[in-house]
């Protein structure tokens, strides 16, 4: 099949990057649905060309809308004429998700000579506002800017009749879920919703379906499972023993470039000092990060010049480097499904990549986790140079209770006094 057959506007056609050359699964199944209006619940695999399933038949159907907008100005004054209103709103849960959809959208709305514009924090508001009275069409937003837009009166969602809420199991947890309710009451009833993600869990399968009206299930492929080409390897290794355990990796194999991560924002940057320090030449990209330098960062990494980045979940859903060959997990993410959209950096697009793991004891509980949404073995192999000495936890309580109450009544002494008149009796 080719993107013609899916009857896109010969603009959005054009317009396409060569390297698109047939529609992906998800592509093939969400587009003409889409295009007729019908809601949509589509779960793809991270990496499988959803930001095009959703936004092509987007972009087609507000310029037809703004054709029928434009000819019926014709018939006002022009006292009655107002600016450009928004059509098409795009939900995501980071700035870099954000950023990275409309660096693939924004060519082809103005091939179609339509106005994208991102809302997000880390921006001046100013900015955005001004953005905004130039009458865009599509908007892409994190929730907390968008809300506050909201609130100020500073956009009016009056004209919104297409919504996509991209990574959507993100958003429907309970960090964001407050937020999302609050923009979608102000939201018009009479819309299109588009629910895209690669996970959903199954506590949240409920609340999807409470925002759609009618929708069309669409699954290209198994629930919660990883493209064929990404080979996975899960090393045990001593806790204490992460760190060099990468560094020996990193210096074994030649790898152009690596995304590592790591569980919480101080252990991101410790590491990025300590692969620095060896010799590999790396930098940290996480929540506490100024804007500015996370566009820079993030920037250098994708062009190449910074060869590892350590980042933490916050960029697990908000990375799309171009035949990114390796993706590390220093730490296992407590939450299974975070694990797809990590492994799912690697092997885009029908590329092949590689995802290591490096597991310690204490992880063992997630470990068994991920193989059971993922249905994958993961067998858990030595690693060279590296024996594991740490002992698997056995439940039991290292001192006896008596030892503890023991402790209790010596806290509970007050000087050496009252130790040496009780030794006496």
């Amino acid at each position: 099949m080719t993107f013609a057959e899916l009857k896109l506007h010969p603009d959005l056609l054009a317009a396409l990057p060569s390297q698109y050359q047939q529609p992906t699964r998800i592509q093939q199944l969400a587009i003409p649905v889409a295009l007729t209006g019908q809601d949509v619940l589509a779960l793809a695999r991270t990496g499988s060309g959803k930001t095009l399933a959703f936004g092509l038949p987007l972009l087609q159907q507000i310029k037809l809308q703004q054709a029928k907008l434009q000819q019926a100005k014709l018939q006002q004054t022009k006292q009655d004429e107002a600016a450009p209103q928004a059509l098409v709103l795009v939900l995501v849960p980071t700035r870099e998700l954000a950023t990275q959809i409309s660096t693939v959208l924004q060519p082809l709305a103005q091939a179609m000579a339509l106005k994208l514009v991102i809302l997000c924090g880390g921006i001046e508001q100013e900015k955005q506002i001004a953005a905004l009275a130039t009458g865009p069409q599509l908007l892409v937003a994190t929730p907390g800017r968008l809300l506050d837009l909201l609130e100020q009166q500073l956009l009016i969602p009056d004209t919104i009749t297409h919504l996509v809420l991209d990574e959507a199991d993100r958003l429907l947890e309970m960090g964001f879920w407050p937020d999302i309710q609050r923009i979608l009451a102000r939201l018009p009833v009479q819309r299109q919703s588009l629910l895209f993600s690669a996970t959903l869990p199954a506590e949240l399968e409920e609340i999807a379906s409470r925002l759609l009206i009618d929708p069309r299930r669409i699954e290209a492929h198994a629930g919660n499972s990883l493209v064929d080409e990404v080979e996975q390897r899960c090393y045990l290794v001593n806790k204490g023993s992460k760190a060099q355990a990468l560094i020996g990796l990193l210096k074994q194999d030649i790898w152009s470039q690596v995304l590592v991560f790591i569980n919480a924002r101080d252990s991101a940057d410790a590491l990025a000092k300590k692969l620095n320090k060896a010799g590999i030449d790396a930098a940290a990209l996480h929540g506490n990060k100024d804007q500015q330098v996370r566009e820079q960062t993030l920037n250098e990494f994708k062009t190449g010049r910074l060869r590892v980045l350590v980042a933490t979940d916050l960029l697990a859903r908000g990375i799309d480097v171009t035949a990114l060959p390796v993706v590390f997990n220093l730490d296992l993410p407590t939450s299974a499904p975070v694990y797809v959209h990590r492994v799912g950096r690697t092997a885009r697009a029908g590329r092949s990549g590689l995802a290591i793991s490096l597991v310690c004891h204490a992880e063992a509980e997630a470990l068994a986790a991920i193989r059971t949404l993922t249905g994958s073995e993961l067998p858990l192999h030595a690693l060279e140079g590296f024996p594991v000495t740490d002992r698997v936890a056995s439940g039991e309580r290292k001192r006896p209770p008596r030892d503890k109450q023991a402790n209790r009544r010596s806290a509970g002494k007050r000087s050496i006094k009252q130790f040496k008149s009780n030794s006496s009796r």
